[in-house]
């Protein structure tokens, strides 16, 4: 075991599958000799060359168009997005081409797009937006959002390895705020499974990627102030999504929390609770919560954005709102 943070995770998810498959390669934005804006990909480009670690001009869409043909003709591309909001500006590339060019002439399109994302640090409205709602409104696409460093890690592996496009959302807090151990093998995590990071019988939050972790702090202040358990399910692939652990959680609590760092209308939670609704409502004791961000862009200045996230304190609250209803 190795203890490893989440941008370790992913970077050792990258030299795995980059060391094992020639084929894969890796462009971006500064992405070579700078280590990229984050420096996850720092030392790539001795390690692998420039043949397959090379930068690229600043165009998203000539970026994710360049990765789409390089797909159907053999290779695996990983391209990184500075950000994901300048995904954005390649949405044609990446819905009407990535997405669909299996549907329409059933040849694989096995790209992965790396997009940070997520506030936490001031960032503001270009450089903080959570975009999964929209990523999983796309048909064609897989969306991945993992919030502990050996998902990172495994989830990557098996983005890689698959030969649809994925799009590989990373929680830029989580970077170097998270640590674990993990192996030293990086093996895969299966698309599509979601984990149980804490088990309870009175209620369960549905969350992924940072709120994971704001979700499990506040689960731990209930049990100790109000003696509740709460169960905390991280979604970690959001398309598609594990509906059998979900369903089965409802099962066991009744109570339904959804957190998730986006806007409100629309976001994917919306998802999970029609979910619950269509599939689940006989079971519930309590009508389904939702805690997330407002229908606003995301603020500058640190208290305004402290005041947009959902963190443990909000999500205490809400949790004892449910509970108590």
């Amino acid at each position: 075991m190795i203890e490893s943070t989440y941008l370790e995770g992913i970077r050792a998810g990258l030299q795995a599958e980059m060391r094992e498959d020639e084929n894969v390669i890796l462009f971006g934005q500064d992405i070579a000799a700078f280590g990229g804006a984050f420096k996850v990909t720092l030392g790539f480009l001795d390690e692998f060359g420039p043949k397959r670690v090379f930068n690229t001009p600043i165009s998203e869409s000539a970026m994710i168009g360049s990765a789409i043909g390089m797909a159907t003709q053999g290779l695996r591309p990983v391209v990184e997005l500075q950000f994901a909001d300048f995904g954005l500006t390649a949405v044609h590339q990446i819905m009407n081409n990535a997405a669909m060019t299996h549907y329409r002439t059933g040849i694989p399109v096995p790209i992965t797009l790396r997009m940070p994302c997520g506030g936490g640090f001031g960032g503001g409205p270009f450089h903080s937006e959570e975009l999964e709602g929209l990523f999983c409104n796309m048909p064609g696409l897989k969306v991945v959002y993992p919030a502990f460093p050996g998902d990172a890690r495994g989830l990557l592996v098996s983005a890689i390895r698959d030969p649809n496009p994925v799009i590989y959302l990373e929680n830029k807090y989580l970077y170097r705020h998270v640590k674990e151990m993990i192996p030293r093998k990086a093996d895969p995590v299966p698309l599509g499974i979601a984990r149980i990071c804490r088990t309870g019988r009175d209620a369960v939050i549905l969350t992924y990627g940072a709120m994971v972790h704001e979700s499990i702090q506040a689960a731990e202040r209930v049990a100790a102030d109000a003696g509740y358990g709460v169960m905390v399910i991280d979604m970690r692939t959001l398309k598609p999504y594990d509906e059998d652990t979900v369903l089965s959680a409802v099962a066991a609590c009744n109570r339904v929390l959804i957190v998730h760092e986006g806007c409100r209308t629309c976001g994917f939670g919306a998802e999970l609770a029609a979910l619950v609704a269509e599939k689940a409502f006989h079971l519930l004791d309590a009508p389904v919560r939702r805690m997330t961000a407002p229908d606003v862009p995301v603020p500058f200045a640190p208290e305004l954005e402290k005041a947009y996230r959902p963190d443990a304190d909000k999500i205490e609250q809400a949790l004892m709102e449910l509970l108590e209803f």
